[in-house]
């Protein structure tokens, strides 16, 4: 049986290398030594000196090199250990000492690079104290192995009762199940009400680990819920004065004529006039609220499929006051609620024609599409947006007869399809441009 071949150490190697490199010139000197007529003790004398010398110089030229090696080695371990304090010796010249230099260099390198890791460290750590949101580190068995503040807060225990347990004993399963950002209604030990829930992904170590964020979104909803019952109250109020402070001037001033004996020999006309113009109010309060009940339940779209081309040609047509410019674009079909979209456009081409026809401009519309979306958008030559802080504020209008929430009312529409709605002046010439963007999607998504 054949038992493997060991190889020589390094250590050795150097030590045969350099008893190799000096035999020559020992044997040279023995033949002649004792090839010559000397002495016999001279002889010894000098065989012994030189053997001793040649054995000399040999170890301490490995002594060199393995000293040399085990400093390398002891300081490469050292900064395997995460110790980077040590420092090796760089006085000695050539190949080594380049070796050692460059070590050196590795060492400082790492420990700056551990001084920014730690700091970073210590920066994500205050910070996650102090943001108002919970946030959960879980491992790939769903132990929890990280918490902040706010989490504590939120399942009301400390992370030291906390860590290790899995997302189920917490109640978080729920909650790191979907991957999706989402919204939900659950109560935890630390309060109740509506919760932002984002979940990420990372790797530590290489293994994967599962981020969970719980915001509360309670206090946000409560004030942006104020704020528009707050808008809302003020649109109402001012649409009701406008309409209730003629009719009581109105009214008192039939019963003044009413009152008087004798009446005037016109008070029929009067009243009548008065009358007139109480049911002018009347209607322009019923439509208003007629209006605010449209865009307070437009109702969710119905999907079917809607050839891009023929929607915008026929909408354009529709539009008789002024020649509508189309440029066609590519052949797509989305998916859309048809009797909404046309609305949409139909509100867009009417704003634009109204502006072009203060100028006497002319209104185009158009369409482009990649794999993603679908563009549409109308661009009149009218005197453009004196400014765009009140377009989509619902009953705001600067045109007489205006109801104010055709804009409104489109982007709703826009929104609810998965898309925007955006209007601003050109930069290209005068007047204003609108884009509708819409997601692109095949039938068989419908």
């Amino acid at each position: 049986m054949k038992t493997p071949r060991q190889r020589i150490s390094l250590e050795q190697a150097v030590t045969l290398f350099a008893l190799l490199g000096g035999l020559p010139a020992l044997v040279i000197a023995m033949v002649f030594l004792w090839g010559g007529e000397y002495t016999l003790r001279v002889q010894w004398t000098l065989t012994i000196l030189a053997v001793g010398c040649w054995l000399g110089f040999t170890l301490a030229a490995r002594e060199r090199l393995v000293y040399s090696l085990r400093t390398l080695s002891n300081l490469l371990a050292a900064l395997r250990e995460g110790d980077f304090s040590l420092r090796a010796g760089t006085r000695k010249s050539g190949a080594l000492g380049e070796v050692m230099h460059e070590v050196n260099m590795m060492g400082a390198m790492l420990r700056e690079q551990r001084l920014s890791a730690v700091e970073a460290a210590h920066l994500l750590r205050k910070v996650m104290e102090e943001i108002d949101v919970a946030v959960f580190a879980f491992d790939h068995a769903g132990h929890l192995r990280l918490v902040n503040r706010g989490g504590e807060h939120l399942l009301g225990q400390p992370s030291e009762a906390l860590m290790g347990q899995t997302a189920a004993a917490l109640g978080l399963a729920d909650c790191l199940d979907e991957r999706a950002p989402h919204t939900l209604q659950k109560s935890f030990p630390g309060g109740g009400g509506r919760w932002g829930i984002s979940r990420q992904e990372f790797r530590e170590h290489g293994v994967p680990h599962r981020l969970l964020v719980v915001s509360n979104l309670t206090l946000q909803l409560r004030e942006e819920e104020l704020q528009a019952w707050q808008r809302i109250v003020r649109v109402l109020g001012h649409e009701l004065n406008n309409s209730l402070a003629p009719i009581k001037s109105i009214s008192g001033s039939i019963q003044s004529l009413l009152d008087q004996q004798p009446p005037p020999a016109d008070w029929k006309a009067d009243v009548r006039q008065g009358l007139a113009v109480i049911g002018s109010r009347a209607d322009a309060l019923s439509r208003f609220t007629g209006n605010y009940a449209r865009l307070a339940k437009l109702p969710a779209p119905r999907l079917t499929p809607v050839a891009v081309s023929d929607w915008v040609r026929r909408v354009a047509e529709l539009e008789t006051r002024l020649r509508v410019e189309i440029e066609p674009g590519p052949d797509v079909t989305i998916a859309g609620d048809a009797d909404q979209l046309e609305q949409l456009l139909i509100n867009l081409l009417k704003n634009a024609v109204d502006a072009s026809l203060e100028t006497g401009g002319s209104v185009s519309i158009g369409w482009r599409a990649n794999q993603s979306y679908l563009e549409v958008w109308v661009r009149d030559e009218g005197p453009g947006l004196s400014s765009d802080a009140n377009l989509f504020v619902p009953f705001f209008t600067t045109k007489p007869g205006g109801s104010g929430i055709g804009l409104v009312l489109s982007r709703r529409i826009a929104e609810n399809h998965g898309g925007t709605l955006t209007l601003h002046n050109r930069n290209d010439a005068q007047g204003c441009e609108s884009w509708l963007r819409l997601p692109l999607k095949a039938e068989g998504d419908i």
